[in-house]
């Protein structure tokens, strides 16, 4: 497959405007790369994720996110301003829950909070494993 003038090939293209209308790396490998439904999930979720450490790959992702965000004029100022205005209808409102995601948004968006990373453990077929702790309780003599 010939790569374009940024190295990449049409289906590495395909995946990259994939994610960024998606935001799923799985989805945007299964659409960009014809996958059979009867594909397990992990051998997706695999490839999507080597796509996703190509510099070539990521840096095509972040110029269509840059193009877009210039595109529909998205700024952290605009997006910080709609979160305050958000929040301050809820509060208005009596919607307390409301006006704390408001917050967290603006939060998140200002690099304030992070969200946590799950870890989760497969094993080799795929599946998540539950962690097994033996305890052995004796009597002090």
């Amino acid at each position: 497959m010939a790569a374009d003038d940024r190295g990449l090939t049409p289906k590495q293209e395909a995946f990259a405007c994939a994610y960024v209308e998606t935001g799923n790396a799985s989805e945007a490998y299964r659409r960009a790369y014809d996958v059979a439904p009867d594909c397990k999930p992990n051998t997706d979720e695999k490839r999507a994720c080597e796509l996703l450490k190509n510099g070539k790959v990521t840096g095509r992702v972040e110029a269509l996110q840059t193009e877009h965000a210039k595109r529909h004029n998205i700024t952290v100022d605009a997006l910080t301003a709609e979160l305050e205005e958000a929040r301050g209808k809820a509060m208005d409102t009596g919607q307390v829950s409301a006006a704390v995601s408001a917050t967290m948004g603006k939060a998140k968006l200002h690099g304030l909070v992070k969200d946590k990373t799950v870890n989760e453990f497969t094993g080799a077929d795929g599946q998540p494993v539950t962690p097994v702790i033996n305890v052995s309780l004796c009597r002090p003599k």
